[in-house]
């Protein structure tokens, strides 16, 4: 919903799902919360047609009514609230306008789309339901909200306290956790019908009508998401014009902490239903080249098309545990992707950052050049495994994304030198610990305190044993408890 890398207040994944590119990185996680309005944009519907117009112009779009909340008071009743209040008040009411129009775009879905496609066989049933999901159930959902803040509307027309009703709602937002997992998939299936000329056909009616607000079908069906990403913001801007002492303050920073959390799980859950994605797509030539690591990938930290120093291309995909060359390839019209070389554990990577001009790309990459000019924006990966030996210069299309490939591939293998290192101290410490207990049980060897008396007390036979025999009895220890003995 909301790289991989930032805090929860900076959660935003959601915001950055979108098909595979075709240049540089796509990561998983955008730098920012986008901040869309579900309102539409759109001026004021043109003008009945003048009588006498030879031509019939096109269908006025429909538009939202983008009514304020000081809008609906009289002049008296406005001048009774103040400034903070209207504000606090108008940022409570777009939440509340933003429900109604979240109810209406999800019946719209279903009406105009879902319907009309199955009654016609444009598409199957189950490719409808891969596709759409349970967006209906989600509407009581938000229709419950929508009568909490209504019986919480005084006579004045204001919602004297919020922070309450959110937090009470919000929970119900996990429902939306297998609708987000399954987007990647849903878009991709999508895509691919939209190569039927009836499925195209019928979207483009659609979109020159004048419900769809000139927007396309995924365009409502993302509307879920963007409307997730976009509750932290809502309810921050309420708790900006709440004044401090108001009983709504603690309330609603623990509002948005909770959704920050839902924001989290879900993100995560994405994450891993986006990794096992793109692993179920992968096709090895030879069952070796499928690395047990593959099996402990929970994260696609960013993928994309590079090219090699021949100027083959290739989509790179850099997992947490394994980073992944392929070549796009289509089976039985679905689209996969061949493994190009043995994956190379993250954990045996080397990174060199090529500067500009300091390689030449060949082969059918070498016409991007003119005149034998050097390459840009490349970099080289290779596996400090000798077994391996492999070697790998990749060409990005510009220098953003050869940074977001640097910062992907630099943060994924200091993650596995942190764990290597963690795993190193632990069993270090882990020796110690058995190597003082094997101690003191020699300490301890036949005498009747079963508790080890303390090192002062005259009953430590330690003192009396010769410094070979406490080896010999160290070493004797320490092998019983290797072979299990």
């Amino acid at each position: 919903l909301f790289s991989r890398f930032l805090p929860l207040a900076k959660v935003s994944s959601l915001v950055n799902l979108m098909s595979p590119s075709k240049n540089g990185a796509v990561r998983r996680f955008g730098q920012t919360i986008q901040s869309m309005s579900l309102r539409g944009d759109n001026k004021s519907p043109a003008t009945s047609l003048r009588a006498g117009s030879k031509a019939a112009g096109p269908t006025p779009t429909k538009r939202r009514n983008s009514t304020l909340w000081s809008e609906t008071l009289d002049v008296h009743q406005k001048s009774t609230f103040s400034a903070k209040e209207i504000k606090r008040q108008e940022a409570i009411y777009e939440l509340f306008r933003g429900e109604q129009d979240l109810i209406e775009d999800l019946q719209l879905a279903r009406k105009a789309y879902h319907d009309p496609m199955l009654k016609l066989a444009i598409m199957t049933e189950e490719e409808l339901a891969h596709i759409f999901g349970d967006l209906d159930a989600y509407i009581p959902l938000h229709e419950y909200l929508l009568m909490k803040l209504t019986e919480g509307t005084g006579p004045d027309g204001t919602i004297s306290q919020i922070g309450h009703i959110v937090i009470d709602w919000l929970p119900g937002l996990n429902a939306y956790k297998n609708y987000c997992s399954n987007q990647l998939a849903a878009k991709a299936l999508l895509d691919q019908k939209k190569q039927d000329k009836r499925v195209q056909d019928f979207l483009q009616r659609c979109l020159e009508s004048p419900f769809s607000r000139k927007l396309d079908l995924w365009s409502f069906l993302d509307i879920p998401r963007s409307r997730l990403v976009k509750y932290p913001l809502l309810l921050r801007e309420i708790l900006r014009h709440t004044p401090p002492d108001h009983p709504d303050g603690t309330k609603l920073e623990r509002a948005i902490t909770i959704i920050q959390e839902i924001l989290s799980d879900i993100n995560v859950r994405k994450g891993e239903s986006e990794c096992q994605y793109y692993i179920d797509k992968l096709e090895f030539l030879d069952e070796k080249q499928r690395d047990p690591l593959l099996d402990k990938c929970k994260t696609l930290l960013c993928h994309g098309e590079l090219r090699t120093k021949s100027g083959s291309r290739l989509h790179v995909f850099l997992f947490s545990e394994l980073l992944v060359l392929t070549r796009p390839v289509t089976r039985n019209d679905r689209s996969c992707f061949q493994v190009y070389r043995q994956p190379i554990p993250v954990r045996d990577l080397s990174l060199e950052d090529l500067q500009d001009g300091e390689i030449r790309m060949g082969g059918s990459f070498r016409g991007a050049f003119t005149n034998g000019e050097k390459a840009k924006n490349v970099f080289r990966v290779s596996s400090v495994d000798p077994s391996s030996g492999q070697s790998h210069t990749l060409n990005v299309s510009d220098v953003y994304h050869k940074q977001q490939w640097l910062n992907c591939l630099r943060t994924a293998m200091a993650q596995q030198q942190g764990a290597a290192t963690g795993a190193q101290q632990e069993l270090s410490t882990s020796a110690k610990q058995h190597s003082s207990s094997s101690l003191a049980k020699i300490c301890c060897d036949g005498e009747g305190d079963e508790n080890c008396p303390h090192v002062s007390s005259p009953k430590l036979r330690a003192q009396t044993l010769s410094k070979t025999r406490l080896d010999q009895k160290l070493q004797g220890s320490q092998k019983r408890e290797e072979t299990g003995v």
